[in-house]
């Protein structure tokens, strides 16, 4: 800590002038102890070179070059000192005054009041050691030690020192302050109130004409339930701007706030936190190379690489715009949000999402969603998703997605392509809309609309409704088929183990060996159909009513022309492989 110096009383002998007596209205000369004496009694004026004192009544001595005073004592230096008091010591000699009792010191508009003062008029230093007030303006400054060097216009204070102004109060245990530029600089604990606001620091200063402040050395910031502290914070009263650099955290009404800069303005009530920043309340956190927030319109930006973090979901993005009003949030730019209770991830170009509702809507070039079933990953990219809480009375907490355009899916026992999906954890079925088709093992399924359920990540059933078809080819060359209108796929450990056809039936169905060797293939044309499979085979079919079938060999017949109407194997847009879904 800095200490405050108190003023030289040296002087240089070689200047020394004698005391002179301008008026009196009562002049008596005598002797004591050997030394001229002059008492002066009525209007007295004394000087000494360009210094003049007056007073009611002095005692001089001439001899020892001193003066004692009282009543109405005052003392002229130059054009802009005054020093008034009721009595007072003065050593002509080394040019120092001791000034008692409501001494008041007068210098270019400031006033120093208190009851003992000495003053050298030498170094023009003023010194008190038992409490004075400072006056400057609407500025007021009290202390129990002083020392105020005119030439030099800086003054140091000690004990008890308290500035009030009109924009503040400060109290400090060590003040230098400069009565020209009006900063005071903190050399010590110093606590500053400014309306509801409370600062500590131990160092650091205070521009009280320009309205400018920096608080260092554990800088500290109360105002009601705000809090706030950092290395370095600095107060602009101009734009009403507080900024904490270094370190820096802020805290109110359960929202807290770490970065490297915090610059909140008390006008337009913005928060910028910039490097490193952190923002969480009750409910998330978020970190961001930069955050802004206003706390009267609710909304909260993030520049470069932000992180939110609202249990159990997580979003990660390159810039996030948020209306805390009304819950609505806007991510973009390598998106990627998780949300770990449902085991599934979504990455996007940009993201709309609404923390209450549970709400995500995804979309950009190629959005991805990764879900977690039965320890396997499910892989899914369409141009649009939306993730939302499922409206089920029973299942408040159940999720559903809805996917448009250009959907492609990924699993290792199953794929799927169609141009919308719907998917509800309230039932675990996949709704494909619009030419879907699924994919199962050498298996495929076509249909207007395909339902498929999901049990703990394994195919429980595929139902297709409307213009439905399946075609089964283990080599890509002869193709077993199955038509009708809508057709039920039933499955046990990924694999079917039977097929239910509604509604005009038709099947082509290639006969094998023992030796899986091709023997015959069979037509059939009925109205409803049972197919019972067996390790992936047809083990069984049974048709009816009045069923039309037609066995040939397979040596007599036109394969191509066995193909049922609406026949389409689309093996080119089956995604086998991840980057298939892009």
């Amino acid at each position: 800590m800095a200490s405050a110096q108190q003023p030289s009383n040296s002087s240089d002998t070689t200047k020394i002038t004698k005391l002179k007596i301008n008026f009196s209205d009562y002049a008596e000369g005598y002797k004591e102890d050997g030394k001229d004496i002059r008492k002066l009694i009525g209007n007295v004026e004394l000087r000494q070179d360009s210094v003049f004192l007056t007073c009611d009544t002095a005692i001089l001595n001439v001899t020892d070059n001193s003066v004692f005073a009282l009543g109405k004592v005052i003392i002229q230096q130059g054009d802009s000192l005054n020093v008034f008091a009721d009595s007072l010591r003065y050593d002509g000699n080394n040019r120092v005054a001791n000034l008692y009792k409501d001494v008041v010191l007068e210098n270019k508009g400031q006033k120093i009041f208190t009851d003992f003062l000495t003053y050298n008029l030498n170094t023009k230093a003023a010194t008190y050691t038992d409490g004075a007030i400072l006056t400057d303006g609407a500025t007021q400054l009290k202390s129990n030690i002083g020392y105020y060097y005119l030439n030099s216009n800086q003054a140091f204070f000690k004990e008890e020192v308290t500035i009030v102004d009109d924009n503040f109060e400060l109290k400090a245990d060590t003040l230098a302050f400069n009565t020209q530029t009006k900063i005071a600089t903190f050399l010590g604990p110093t606590r500053i109130n400014q309306g509801e606001a409370k600062i500590y620091c131990e160092a650091g200063f205070y521009d009280i004409a320009n309205e400018k402040a920096e608080f260092r050395q554990n800088a500290q910031y109360l105002k009601g339930s705000q809090t706030a502290q950092a290395d370095i914070m600095t107060y602009d009263g101009l734009t009403d701007v507080i900024t904490l650099n270094g370190d820096a955290s802020f805290v109110d009404e359960g929202k807290k706030a770490k970065a490297d800069t915090i610059k909140f303005s008390q006008k337009t009530k913005e928060t910028i936190l910039t490097g490193n920043a952190h923002f969480e309340d009750d409910n998330q956190s978020i970190d961001a190379d930069e955050i802004v927030y206003n706390e009267q319109t609710k909304k909260l930006l993030t520049k470069g690489a932000a992180v939110l973090v609202n249990p159990p979901q997580y979003l990660r993005a390159d810039n996030i715009d948020f209306d805390d009003e009304s819950g609505l949030g806007l991510a973009s730019g390598n998106v990627y949000w998780q949300d770990s209770a449902q085991q599934i991830i979504i990455k996007c170009d940009y993201a709309n999402y609404k923390k209450e509702e549970d709400y995500l809507k995804a979309y950009g070039e190629r959005t991805l969603l990764i879900s977690i079933l039965d320890d396997d990953s499910l892989f899914m990219t369409t141009d649009t998703l939306e993730y939302s809480r499922a409206s089920s009375f029973e299942q408040d907490s159940a999720k559903q997605f809805i996917a448009f355009a250009d959907v492609r899916m990924l699993k290792s026992n199953f794929q799927a392509v169609c141009d919308s999906l719907v998917f509800s954890q309230t039932d675990s079925v996949f709704h494909f809309y619009k030419d879907p088709i699924v994919w199962s093992d050498t298996t495929q399924f076509s249909a207007d609309t395909i339902s498929m359920k999901v049990t703990d990540g394994k195919l429980d059933s595929i139902y297709l409704m409307q213009n439905s078809f399946i075609i089964n080819s283990p080599d890509n060359f002869f193709y077993n088929q199955i038509k009708g209108r809508d057709i039920t796929a039933l499955f046990k450990e990924n694999e079917i183990y039977e097929l239910d056809v509604f509604g005009n039936a038709e099947s082509v169905y290639y006969l094998i060996d023992e030796n899986n060797a091709y023997i015959a293939v069979n037509k059939t044309i009925c109205s409803d159909m049972i197919v019972d499979f067996g390790s992936n085979k047809v083990e069984k079919i049974k048709c009816f009513p009045m069923p039309k079938a037609n066995l040939k060999p397979m040596r007599s017949v036109d394969h191509n022309a066995l193909r049922l109407e609406g026949f389409n194997w689309e093996i080119k847009r089956r995604p086998k492989i991840y980057s298939d879904l892009f």
